[in-house]
């Protein structure tokens, strides 16, 4: 729960939706309004958060908060 918190928190940086109202079917760019440039600063902002290197072909696989955090999850039970 820790990983979807802080995942939630850093992506209301970017939009204008609170963590608390953030819904796992929520989609980046059409649903949150973000940018390409949004969402790659984003995703630094986030490798630096939690530690991992995301490859852009993985990057471009997740549409939607729910994607993220199963990834977030993914990549701390392999680190």
């Amino acid at each position: 729960m820790k990983i979807e918190k802080k995942f939630k928190e850093i992506v209301a940086q970017y939009c204008d939706v609170k963590p608390e109202d953030m819904k796992m079917s929520l989609r980046f760019r059409e649903d949150l309004g973000f940018s390409s440039l949004d969402f790659m600063s984003m995703l630094g902002e986030l490798e630096d958060e939690f530690d991992f290197d995301l490859e852009q072909e993985s990057a471009t696989k997740i549409h939607t908060i729910g994607e993220a955090i199963d990834f977030l999850d993914h990549m701390a039970l392999a680190g």
